[in-house]
């Protein structure tokens, strides 16, 4: 067994050029901050502005940061987003899969065509095409990380959102089919499913006593997860630490699963 180049530096993604879609809120941003603190440049192509909020962070790690203003769910975009990494930096070297939108109702009866073309053109047709493009420079690289953001409802029904669930449901199984259709190249491609985190997005739930019981009775850790606790999982997923991890989904639930 030859271990010996196996060490801290396992963990490195240092020189690396990373793009996090959504990579300026939320989970995108704890993700994009996973990145920078391992040594990437980040590049985070999103709709919304933090007001250079994300760009302090990474600053301060030492590292290149560019923001995209994108909605990648226009045509052309995705390709515009990757060439504009590639120009700047000279390679896109990981991709994580960041945006994402959900849209609640009371039940199925109300929610409608157009706000399923919608979640499916955010959730899962842009990570798609993200990966479309990206993979072109990864295989000739003959190297590259694509990490897709997947959920809890990627192995729940999902009540009250169809859309959600069946987006989260195919990013994992894009996940899969793009690893066996890219793993030849030697390049892994791997999901996060996220459990309930504590956000600005999720500030109501944890506010109402009866859904915020109801979670944490579920969860074994009992707490929210904080975004420090996806930020390992990011930079295990895009270090050379999982060159032989392929394929996967990790849950970063607190153990809600098992229940």
């Amino acid at each position: 067994m030859d271990i010996s180049d196996f060490g801290i530096n396992r963990f490195s993604v240092k020189g690396k050029n990373a793009i996090v879609t959504g990579g300026n809120s939320g989970l995108g941003q704890a993700f994009s901050l996973a990145l920078a603190k391992g040594g990437a440049n980040v590049m985070a192509a999103s709709v919304f502005d933090d007001g250079g909020e994300t760009r302090a962070l990474v600053d301060a790690c030492g590292v290149a940061y560019r923001q995209i203003h994108s909605d990648l769910t226009q045509p052309g975009e995705c390709l515009r987003v990757v060439d504009d990494c590639v120009a700047t930096w000279g390679s896109i070297d990981i991709l994580v899969n960041c945006a994402g939108i959900s849209i609640n109702v009371e039940d199925v009866t109300r929610f409608t065509r157009e706000q399923w073309d919608k979640m499916v053109a955010v959730n899962l047709t842009a990570a798609f095409e993200m990966i479309h493009e990206s993979c072109k420079h990864m295989i000739r690289q003959q190297r590259g990380k694509i990490i897709n953001i997947a959920s809890l409802y990627a192995f729940l029904g999902g009540q009250w959102s169809p859309a959600y669930a069946a987006t989260k449901h195919g990013i994992v199984g894009l996940t899969k089919a793009m690893c066996d259709e890219l793993a030849q190249f030697n390049i892994q491609v791997n999901a996060i499913a996220p459990g309930y985190f504590a956000t600005k997005l999720t500030a109501k739930t944890q506010a109402d006593p009866d859904r915020n019981g109801a979670i944490l009775a579920h969860t074994p850790a009992g707490r929210w997860g904080s975004l420090a606790d996806l930020m390992g999982a990011c930079l295990f997923l895009a270090s050379p630490a999982s060159d032989y991890v392929n394929g996967h989904t990790l849950t970063v639930d607190g153990g809600y699963l098992v229940r």
